[in-house]
This record gives C-alpha cells, sequence and structure tokens, in this order.
C-alpha cells in the first residue's frame, strides 16, 4: 500500500516536471532562439528586400568564380564547386544566427577533402554529409564550448600552412604545367620544379596580370562606401566585383583569340555539366577502379579526418561569426546546427563541404546585406549560372582562377604574430611553428591536432610545475623561510610543491620557522593536503616547525583531516612578522 501511495504521489510531480521541460523547449524565446528567422521575418520590409538582394547578387558574382576555383583545388570538376552553394544559403536563412555570413565552399576545406577526391569525388559528398551529422549533433548536445580550446597560434598556423598548401598547388594552374599539381605543400612543389620547363607563355602571363589587376581593384575600393557619393559608389562596387571582373574578362580574352586564330593560348576549364544535380541520397558506397567501397571502407579511407574536418569547418564559422558580430555575444551551439543542416542538405545536391566564409561574409557586410536572406539571392545566382550560364564557363582560364586564389590567399597571413610572439611568448611561437611544420609535412588535419595537443601539454606542464615562491625574512624571535602557493593547485603539481618545500628547509637551523603561505590560495585537491600535510608533518619532526599562514577554513580542514596533529599549526594574520609571536606564545 506504501509503495502504491508513493508511485501515486509521483505520478503529478513527474508530469509537472515533463509540462515544465516541454513549455522551456516550445517557448517563444527557444523557438526564436533555434529558428532566428521567426525573430526578423515579421519586420521584413521592401526596402530590406532590395538591400538583400543588392547583396546576395553582389556575393553572387564572387562566389561563382571562387566555387569554380576551389572545385578544382579540391581536384573535382569545376561544376561541384556551384552545386555546394545551391542550397546552403537557403538552409542559413532560416536557422543562421548571424546576418553577414555566407556558407559555402572555402580554400581551406577544398584543402582538406582533396586527398580524398584521388580515390573519387564521391568521397568529397560522403564527406559534406559526415560533416553536417557531426556539426548538427555537437550543436544540438552543446559542444559549442570545444573551440575555446584552441589557441590563437595554433588557428594562425594552421591557417598560414593551408595558405602555403593551397597556393603552392596553384603553381600548375598559374604556369600551365603539365603533371600533377601535388596534394601536400612538398608534393607541390617538388612537381613545380620538375615540370618547369613545360609552363607556357601565355599563362603566366594572364595570372599574374590578374593578380596586378585584384590588387589595383582592392587598392581602388580602399576608403570608399556604398552610402557615399555617386563616383564613391561605383569605385566600391568595382572593387567589390574584381573577382568576377577579372575571371570576365579572362574569359572574353580567350573566347576572343579562340574565334579569331581557333586556337588556345591558356588552359581553360573547359566544358562542365550543364543543369542542376539531380537530388539523390549521398554515396555510401563507391568504385574507385576495379574496387568496390562500402561505407565502412570510405569511413577508414577518411581516417583521423572524419572529426577533423568539421572541426575545423565549425572553427571558421564561429570565428567568422565573431568577427562580424559587433560585441553581440555568438551562439556557436547554433552556429553548429546552421552548419550541420547546410552540410548535410548539400550533400543531397553533390557538394562538396561547406563553412562560413570570411571574403564573401565581410563582401557581404559591405554590400550592406541586412538579414540571412541575401543568401537567397545569392544561391538564385548560382542556379542561373549553373543553368543558362554553363556553357560560357568553358572559356575560363586556369591562370585566371590561379591569380585569384593566390590573391585572396595572401590576405589570410597573419605576417605580424611572428615578431609579436617572438617578443612576447616564444612558448606560443613554438606552437605556431609546430603546427605549420606538421600541417606542410604530414597533412592539415593531422597539423591542428598537433597543434591543439603541444598546446595542452604546455598548459599541463604549467600546471604541474607552477611557480612557488621562496624568501627569507629576519625577525626577532626567529628566522623566516617563507613558501608563497598561488591560485589553484590540482594533483599533477604535488611532487612539485612538496621538493619545493623539501628544498627550502635544507641547511636551515632548527630555530628556524618554515611558514606555508596560503594567502592567494584558493584551492586544492585531496592529492595536495595529503602532500602538504604529509611534508609539513615530516620538516615538523626532522628539521623545524612548520606552519601554514592564511589558509580558507576549508582547505585547513582538509589537511587537518588526514594528519589532525598539525590543527595548531594554522595561523591567520595581515603582519607575517605576528606568526612567530602567535607560535611561541601557543608553545
Amino acid at each position: 500500500m506504501t509503495v502504491n501511495a508513493i508511485c501515486y504521489d509521483d505520478k503529478p510531480q513527474i508530469r509537472k516536471r515533463l509540462k515544465k521541460s516541454f513549455g522551456k523547449v516550445c517557448s517563444a524565446k527557444m523557438i526564436k532562439r533555434k529558428l532566428p528567422i521567426v525573430g526578423w521575418l515579421p519586420k521584413y520590409n521592401v526596402n530590406t528586400l532590395v538591400q538583400d538582394m543588392i547583396a546576395g547578387i553582389t556575393v553572387g558574382l564572387t562566389a561563382i568564380p571562387q566555387g569554380l576555383a576551389y572545385a578544382i583545388i579540391a581536384g573535382l570538376s569545376p561544376e561541384y564547386g556551384l552545386y555546394s552553394g545551391l542550397v546552403a544559403g537557403v538552409v542559413y536563412t532560416f536557422f543562421g544566427s548571424c546576418k553577414d555570413i555566407t556558407v559555402g565552399p572555402t580554400a581551406i576545406m577544398a584543402a582538406i577533402v582533396a586527398k580524398f577526391v584521388a580515390y573519387s569525388s564521391d568521397f568529397a559528398i560522403l564527406a559534406s554529409f559526415l560533416a553536417g551529422i557531426v556539426e548538427l549533433l555537437m550543436g544540438v548536445l552543446n559542444f559549442g564550448f570545444l573551440v575555446e580550446f584552441i589557441s590563437g597560434p595554433v588557428i594562425s598556423g594552421f591557417t598560414t600552412a593551408a595558405v602555403l598548401q593551397i597556393a603552392s598547388s596553384q603553381l600548375k594552374g598559374l604556369f600551365g604545367l603539365r603533371g600533377s599539381a601535388g596534394t601536400y605543400f612538398a608534393e607541390s612543389a617538388v612537381s613545380f620544379v620538375r615540370n618547369i620547363k613545360t609552363t607556357t607563355l601565355w599563362d603566366p602571363i594572364l595570372g599574374f596580370s590578374t593578380i596586378v589587376i585584384l590588387l589595383l581593384l582592392k587598392k581602388l575600393g580602399r576608403g570608399c562606401s556604398i552610402t557615399g557619393g555617386v563616383s564613391e559608389k561605383i569605385r566600391c562596387y568595382v572593387s567589390l566585383s574584381r573577382n568576377a571582373i577579372v575571371v570576365v574578362i579572362g574569359m572574353l580574352v580567350a573566347f576572343i583569340v579562340k574565334r579569331t586564330t581557333g586556337d588556345e593560348p591558356v588552359v581553360l576549364i573547359g566544358d562542365i555539366v550543364k543543369g542542376l544535380p539531380t537530388p539523390k541520397l549521398p554515396p555510401f558506397s563507391t568504385t574507385v577502379g576495379n574496387d568496390s567501397y562500402i561505407f565502412g571502407d570510405m569511413l577508414q579511407v577518411f581516417g583521423p579526418s572524419s572529426f577533423v574536418l568539421p572541426f575545423v569547418a565549425i572553427l571558421e564559422a564561429v570565428a567568422v561569426a565573431k568577427s562580424f558580430a559587433d560585441g553581440v555575444q555568438v551562439d556557436a551551439n547554433q552556429e553548429m546546427i546552421a552548419l550541420g543542416l547546410c552540410n548535410i542538405v548539400s550533400s543531397f545536391v553533390s557538394s562538396m563541404p561547406t563553412t562560413g566564409s570570411f571574403t564573401k561574409s565581410a563582401l557581404n557586410r559591405a554590400s550592406g546585406v541586412k538579414t540571412p536572406a541575401g543568401g537567397i539571392f545569392n544561391c538564385l545566382l548560382i542556379v542561373l549560372s549553373v543553368t543558362l550560364l554553363a556553357s560560357t564557363f568553358y572559356y575560363v582560364p586556369k591562370a585566371s582562377l590561379a591569380g585569384l586564389i593566390i590573391t585572396a590567399m595572401m590576405s589570410m597571413v597573419d605576417y605580424e604574430i611572428f615578431g609579436r610572439l617572438w617578443v612576447h611568448s616564444k612558448r606560443e611561437l613554438c606552437v605556431l611553428i609546430v603546427t605549420i611544420i606538421m600541417c606542410l609535412g604530414v597533412g592539415l588535419e593531422y597539423g591542428i591536432v598537433t597543434g591543439i595537443l603541444l598546446d595542452a601539454l604546455f598548459i599541463l606542464y604549467s600546471k604541474a610545475r607552477p611557480t612557488v615562491y621562496v624568501y627569507s625574512q629576519k625577525e626577532p624571535r626567529a628566522d623566516l623561510v617563507v613558501i608563497t602557493l598561488n591560485y589553484n593547485l590540482s594533483y599533477c603539481a604535488a611532487e612539485h610543491v612538496r621538493k619545493s618545500i623539501l628544498v627550502a628547509a635544507e641547511g636551515i637551523s632548527s630555530d628556524s620557522l618554515i611558514i606555508i603561505d596560503g594567502t592567494n590560495l584558493r584551492k586544492i585537491d585531496s592529492t595536495i593536503a595529503s602532500t602538504l600535510a604529509t611534508v609539513a608533518n615530516d620538516v615538523n619532526n626532522k628539521i623545524c616547525p612548520c606552519l601554514f599562514l592564511n589558509f580558507d577554513e576549508k582547505l585547513s580542514k582538509m589537511c587537518t583531516a588526514l594528519k589532525p596533529q598539525l590543527a595548531d599549526k594554522f595561523f591567520c594574520c595581515k603582519k607575517l612578522s605576528d606568526v612567530a609571536d602567535m607560535y611561541f606564545k601557543g608553545v
């Protein structure tokens, strides 16, 4: 009867808790947080629509040539770069929390996935799906805090290495070389030297001209704003559209030469598949040559990249969001959810992995975008290019795309960090350099993992070897040897603290006092408490009195619980000189 009564009483409580939890999940605040479009759509108007349309089209003019270029970096057919921008912008419109972010393929994502494309293009599509699943789960499980464990030097080292790897892979297109472009930096450099004799005349001329024009157009837009006068607006829009301009110039040159002479003096992209991709499930099996790969085999090929790739994508997206947040806190978990859904949905239309693009996001902001809906117009322009303009992409010179990519990469390197760390933090400089070397020598995914682990080792070492200040002070009643403990001490520092106390006690007279100063100590664990109690008791018995000064009540109880005989060794006073008086009065 009693059991039944308890069960009966618990049922209303359970229902009440479930109702409360359900109400919290379905609250207006939670819906706005998980579906941000609900917050801004009711306020949407014609002026906002016009601004988003202008921004979306402007970004699309850059997204199209960049998409073609990033597909080439990944070793895919150019159309895959366009497929990657077909639906990501629409999905992000509903779930994204930052109006400026533009989701699409990026150079770093392309560089990471390139070595898998060597097997089959199916690996790039599956990578998008798997990355999306991991990103979505991390967002749902509130793992956004993980991005805080990657330090600035690791990010900078990874980015620098990625830039060098991407730029080296474009040397083939820039010089019109034959042979392989290479998957890694060293392989690309060796391939470039080996095939340098196959260079053509017009490809490097067009490639370096592209770089010069891009730099001049970028300089043209400095100090301009789309809100200024007519001439200022023209300069601003010309500068913002520079990527599209150089590609169109290259296309026109190639088209005119082809029509007039029937020759192709520069290497062109060639035919790309026209039309929209047929929506279908991501490939969970594939055929490479005569070998069949089932899902397990494909996962084995991915290896550690199954987790590194989505983590890097999250890192890029959150970093871009923070850059354009204007001091507003970025919801990393929501960005993970949005990015995960973008990659999952995009994988059904043959997309390579996507993330937040800094270049396109900066352009989006400069174009005056008002809401994430700007991504829809970007997508519509890409749809137009895939369906109606696909045949014109035949004339896009690879040298122009190579020049575009190399120019974009130049601005991604933080050159000043090397000098800054050399002056202020050689430890972090070591992390930066090791990250770069590992990224270039072994692979980008292994490099960033190495950098994170090395950073963690340095942190653990500092926890295991905290600074213990030791100094002497003469007082009328006794000579004092003071050992100062700071902040939080964990178990890994126990042996270091024990040795520090024993070294301080060496060679002192029996009428001296050793004082362990805990004024600045805030937290210890049981291992540290045991070590302090044991070593203090040994010093008391063999060398001289060992006292504890200004230990928090909770900390002192942890020590005396292990060694009750130390209870009269704990003192609280403002002046160090008073400790000896209080001790000898007690004695």
